[in-house]
């Protein structure tokens, strides 16, 4: 299928998926007959680590995981862990919906997926909509992230950075700072449709760390159709835009979306190299580069596999950084399909630029 097609194909599908017949359905009901339409499974791993190369795991939404399948959300943590030496995993990063209704019983099994990471690798994470308010409704900014994963758990490891100066006992905003091969990271992490004081906030984390390759993570930034989310210019034709959640109606829309983040955080460094996100269905995947206005190419995508069968065959994304300094070989890989997809969407090369001080 052509890139256009398949683009319109998830459109039409967008407006269908948001009809009242189908709104309750879940996403692999909503979305396609074949969730495999278009991929290219090929059986066993990724091929082995280059010399000198090192990998960052991706964790996509786990809320179905956490809510119906916690196995699934074990064996991802497990794989990685038992594959940590092999493919030199220097970290892993959490895009939100821990959990898919802010449940309990979902916190729980999320915090046992990913409890098999402690003391073996660090890890990071940020909340995604279904992890605030009574039963996941993004109504406000309430959720039971932090009794599950206190800040006082993470306060002593080697790698954290602090969290959102005006909450310092919450973990919905964070940093950490990691090393990987001589090379120097800061990963930003922030809550789905961060505040604008969030945002503030963090402009003087990145500042403060200009001599970081800066990874930003958040819930919703990038849209299938490989734009960002950009409230001023489509409204609610891209679905799911923060700004259209009950959250931005209760707080006079104090909400930032995916355009908004690139003009008043992204655009103003020049050590960002990287941005992912979760959150959107069509076909969960989306890549769009810019630049800032020194020239320099920012990577960004999305990845979202929970509409595939048992809410998300407990596909990850690998980024493999090679030793150039500026490659970045991904992968998709299921540990419990024990597969690779090599579609063109799944399976690419990206060129990260480097850091720029001063």
């Amino acid at each position: 299928m052509s890139e256009l097609s398949r683009r319109d194909v998830l459109k039409a599908g967008a407006a269908l998926a948001m009809s009242p017949a189908l709104f309750s359905l879940s996403g692999s009901a909503a979305w396609a007959a074949e969730p495999y339409a278009d991929a290219v499974l090929v059986d066993g791993e990724p091929p082995v680590l280059q010399p000198g190369s090192f990998t960052i795991a991706v964790l996509p939404d786990t809320q179905h995981y956490s809510e119906k399948y916690p196995d699934t959300y074990l064996a991802q943590t497990k794989w990685i862990v038992e594959n940590q030496k092999a493919r030199n995993i220097a970290s892993v990063l959490h895009l939100g919906d821990i959990t898919n209704h802010n449940a309990p019983a979902e916190w729980e099994n999320a915090v046992k997926a990913m409890r098999v990471l402690d003391g073996k690798l660090p890890y990071f994470f940020v909340p995604g909509n279904h992890d605030y308010s009574d039963k996941g409704g993004c109504k406000d900014r309430t959720t039971l992230l932090n009794d599950y994963f206190p800040v006082s758990n993470y306060r002593d490891r080697p790698t954290f950075g602090g969290t959102y100066d005006k909450e310092p006992d919450r973990l919905e905003n964070n940093f950490h700072l990691f090393s990987a091969e001589g090379r120097n990271f800061l990963v930003l992490g922030l809550e789905f449709g961060p505040r604008k004081d969030v945002v503030r906030w963090a402009n003087e984390v990145v500042a403060k760390h200009k001599d970081r390759a800066a990874i930003l993570i958040t819930h919703a930034y990038i849209y299938f159709d490989d734009t960002r989310y950009n409230w001023k210019t489509y409204g609610a034709e891209q679905r799911w835009n923060p700004h259209n959640y009950p959250v931005a109606k209760a707080t006079d829309d104090d909400v930032t979306d995916g355009e908004e983040l690139w003009t008043n955080l992204i655009s103003k460094h020049e050590n960002f190299i990287l941005t992912l996100n979760g959150h959107v269905l069509g076909d969960g995947l989306g890549r769009f580069v810019s630049a800032t206005p020194a020239g320099r190419e920012v990577q960004q995508l999305l990845v979202n596999f929970q509409m595939r069968p048992k809410g998300g065959d407990g596909w990850l994304r690998l980024l493999e950084f090679r030793p150039d300094g500026k490659t970045v070989q991904v992968y998709d890989y299921s540990p419990t399909r024990r597969q690779r997809n090599e579609s063109a969407q799944n399976q690419f090369t990206m060129t990260l630029p480097a850091v720029a001080v001063g």
